[in-house]
C-alpha cells in the first residue's frame, strides 16, 4: 500500500474533440460522416425516485436511463437521406418528411494528459438510432455569409450486451486495451481492404477479448436500462 498523492501528469486527463464518425445505414456497409461537427450526448431519465418510513429516506430507485443525444454537421453522407425522411423519387427529384429508418453510429472523441495531448481516445458505438431533423434557418446572403448546418435529435432503442443491462451506448477506450485487440475492433467498424465496415455487437466485441489475456479488454456501458 502506499499513500494517496495528487497531481501526476499523466492521471491530469481530459477529453476533447470529436471525429471519425460513420454511419451505418440499414442496408450496406459503413460509410465515412464527413463534416461532423459535434455530438453532444444527454441521457435522458437515469432520476432517483426517494422512500421514507417513518419520515427517513431509505430507499433511492433509480429510473430507466436512455441514450439521446444532439449531432451537428455540415454535411451527411447521402445513404443519410433515407434515414432523415428523404426518398429520391427520381433522379434530382426528392420527397421530403417520409418515414425515416433505424441506422448505427460510430465516432471518437479524444482523450489527453498534460504530458500528450493525443493520448488516445474513446471509440463510441451507438445502437439502434433514430434521428429528428431540428429547425433549420435559411437567410439572404451578406459580405459575411454563414455557413448553414445542420442538426438532429437522436434517441436510441437499447441492445442485448452480455453480463450488463442492455444500452444504446459502448464505449471503448483505446488507452485501455492493446494494440492487437484495437486493431481488431477497427477492422471491424472501419473496415479493411478485403471486408466492408459494419458495427458489431456487443457478443462479438466481448468474444474478441476472450482471445488475449485477462482485464486486456475494457469497454463502459452509457446510457443503460
Amino acid at each position: 500500500m502506499s499513500r494517496l498523492t495528487w497531481g501526476e501528469p499523466s492521471k491530469r486527463q481530459y477529453e476533447a474533440g470529436v471525429d471519425r464518425g460513420v454511419l451505418y445505414p440499414p442496408s450496406g456497409g459503413g460509410v465515412s460522416w464527413v463534416g461532423l461537427i459535434s455530438v453532444n450526448e444527454r441521457p435522458s431519465g437515469g432520476a432517483a425516485t426517494p422512500y421514507y418510513q417513518d419520515g427517513i429516506k431509505y430507499y433511492n430507485r433509480m429510473e430507466a436511463e436512455e441514450y439521446a443525444a444532439t449531432l451537428e454537421a455540415y454535411t451527411y453522407p447521402v445513404e443519410f437521406e433515407e434515414c432523415d425522411g428523404t426518398v429520391e423519387m427520381a433522379p434530382g427529384f426528392y420527397a421530403m418528411h417520409q418515414n425515416r429508418k433505424p441506422f448505427a453510429l460510430c465516432y471518437r472523441s479524444g482523450i489527453g494528459n498534460v504530458l500528450n495531448p493525443s493520448a488516445g481516445y474513446k471509440l463510441h458505438l451507438i445502437y439502434n438510432v433514430m434521428a429528428e431533423p431540428s429547425e433549420q434557418s435559411h437567410q439572404t446572403l451578406t459580405d459575411d455569409p454563414e455557413i448553414v448546418s445542420f442538426s438532429w435529435s437522436l434517441s436510441a432503442i437499447p441492445t442485448t450486451v452480455p453480463g450488463a443491462k442492455p444500452t444504446a451506448h459502448l464505449v471503448i477506450d483505446s488507452t485501455r486495451l492493446s494494440l492487437e485487440l484495437l486493431d481488431q475492433v477497427e477492422d471491424i467498424v472501419y473496415g479493411t481492404i478485403e471486408t466492408a465496415p459494419r458495427m458489431p455487437t456487443a457478443d462479438e466485441l466481448l468474444s474478441l477479448s476472450l482471445d488475449l489475456p485477462e482485464g486486456t479488454f475494457t469497454a463502459e456501458f452509457g446510457a443503460m436500462f
